[in-house]
């Protein structure tokens, strides 16, 4: 997980919140896809952190049937 989009989780949330108090619902969608956007791009990392986590355990086991 990384930070940079936990921070534009929260830029992206904020602009979706002055878009709604301010009635501007062109701010708020914007704020509301970044928000969006970002929260996909992480998910995407902690799954391929997942999948690279499967890998060396393949990897692993594979080595360590070859002793």
């Amino acid at each position: 997980m990384s930070i940079e989009e936990k921070i534009d989780q929260a830029k992206g949330a904020e602009k979706e919140g002055v878009g709604k108090l301010t009635g501007d619902k062109k701010i708020e969608k914007e704020g509301a896809a970044e928000k969006a956007a970002a929260k996909v791009k992480e998910v995407a990392e902690d799954v391929k952190d997942a999948i690279e986590g499967t890998i060396d355990g393949v990897k692993n086991i594979i080595n360590k049937d070859k002793k």
